[in-house]
């Protein structure tokens, strides 16, 4: 391809993005970042790069990011194995401040700063400032909480301020004032939720719902909220996909028109999912 050829290629993407561009102009977009997407430099490279943009073209974009991966290997390093019931981390007191440490100062840190050297305004907000959690009883995992409401003022005001924030998945005990360790994908939602937010993304490391987990060419480009429980009782959905669809249908019913899952292995896949009209991942609406 020549160089001609390329510079028509880019003019003709950024006119597809146009009516997109100014449609979302303003609006409030919720992006719930995985922790193994976060694993590789190129993946987070991309993500950045395209948070950035976002905020560039006028987009109120907020983070919620997990850190499992880095959590795993925090509590290895300091000689606990870690645990997991049903997808969820067992969380001992010993547990709580390796994940409380590690989403606030390295995991979230590092995010902010990578936006920041991209010219993006991001800031830090500990997830206790913003969910106030509720123990999961059954099974007991320790303080493993499911988020009873959110404060949403220090988030509006950073994004009315121009700001992007980045929050971490970590709640305030009702009952006990305990910090409590929250399952990323629901603090994602129930954020979403709140802020009644335009768009919802969730990037992991999968392309999205596939039929078949082994075939990326069965990946549903759309699904809506009914198909989900067909897809479930079929075994179609299932493993650590359930807490993500879980997630998805709490945030439609609740109000948010759409909700992405995106695989965040692909290049700009967040920018193509938002901007172009075929899209990238699966799309679910009501």
């Amino acid at each position: 391809m020549s160089a001609m050829d390329t510079a028509m290629a880019k003019a003709a993407v950024l006119t597809e993005a146009l009516p997109y561009i100014r449609d979302f102009h303003g609006s409030v977009v919720l992006v719930k970042l995985g922790g193994s997407v976060m694993e590789t430099e190129a993946n987070l490279d991309s993500l950045m790069d395209d948070i950035a943009f976002m905020r560039v073209v006028g987009m109120k974009v907020v983070i919620v990011h997990g850190g499992g991966k880095a959590i795993s290997k925090a509590l290895k390093e300091s000689g606990h194995e870690p645990k997991f019931v049903d997808g969820l981390r067992v969380t001992d007191e010993v547990t709580m401040e390796v994940v409380r440490r590690t989403l606030n100062n390295v995991v979230n840190p590092d995010l902010v700063s990578r936006l920041q050297k991209r010219g993006a305004n991001a800031r830090p907000i500990h997830g206790n400032w913003v969910f106030a959690a509720r123990k999961i009883e059954t099974p007991d995992r320790g303080y493993v909480g499911e988020v009873v409401s959110a404060d949403t003022r220090a988030v509006c005001e950073m994004l009315d301020a121009g700001i992007i924030p980045v929050v971490t998945p970590l709640g305030t005990g009702v009952k006990d004032s305990h910090l409590y360790n929250i399952n990323a994908d629901f603090a994602a939602a129930a954020l979403a939720k709140a802020l009644k937010v335009r768009k919802f993304a969730l990037v992991s490391d999968v392309p999205g719902i596939l039929k078949d987990p082994t075939d990326p060419s069965t990946l549903f480009s759309t699904l809506h909220l009914k198909d989900l429980s067909t897809l479930k009782k079929e075994g179609v959905i299932s493993g650590g996909m359930l807490p993500k669809v879980e997630s998805c249908a709490d945030a439609i019913k609740s109000g948010v028109k759409k909700v992405h899952l995106v695989d965040g292995r692909m290049a700009h896949s967040l920018l193509l999912e938002i901007f172009t009209r075929e899209g990238v991942g699966t799309e679910i609406t009501e």
